[in-house]
């Protein structure tokens, strides 16, 4: 899900990515169970069950990867985590894109040290953040 190739950049935006992502999240709350979720994740009962109602919820990136790691269907927490960072360097090296470029194409509302630290986990990421990012990166990807 959170690094599946995006077939068309162009005909998506952010917005729909990060809904996306929510819509999968909230696939894996309802398989699961809301209160098997919550305390194996730590993430508050009352918003799992916003997720489930529908509502749109900013979660993290670690957030995301620990409501996946719960479901048989993911790998762990830690496993989704790597593999995401892992795929959004590789696929800048693919696109021969640094963080100073990939903030400049994001329009500068996150500077090149925000983005770098985000992507190696030294700072929470959003998944609207990510959405903006992994989008970006596959429109100037040549592969």
């Amino acid at each position: 899900m959170l690094t599946d190739e995006i077939a068309d950049p162009d005909a998506v935006t952010p917005e729909e990515l990060r809904a996306e992502y929510l819509s999968t999240l909230r696939d894996a709350v309802e398989s699961v169970g809301v209160d098997a979720v919550a305390e194996q994740s730590d993430i508050a009962t009352e918003r799992l069950d916003a997720l489930v109602a529908g509502e749109s919820l900013t979660f993290t990136l670690e957030e995301a990867a620990a409501i996946l790691g719960t479901s048989d269907d993911w790998p762990g927490a830690e496993g989704i985590l790597l593999e995401v960072r892992d795929h959004v360097m590789l696929q800048m090296s693919s696109a021969v894109m640094d963080v100073d470029a990939l903030a400049a194409g994001l329009d500068g509302d996150l500077d090149p040290k925000e983005i770098q630290q985000k992507i190696e986990g030294r700072q929470p990421m959003t998944l609207a953040e990510y959405a903006r990012i992994y989008r970006y990166i596959a429109s100037e990807n040549p592969y």
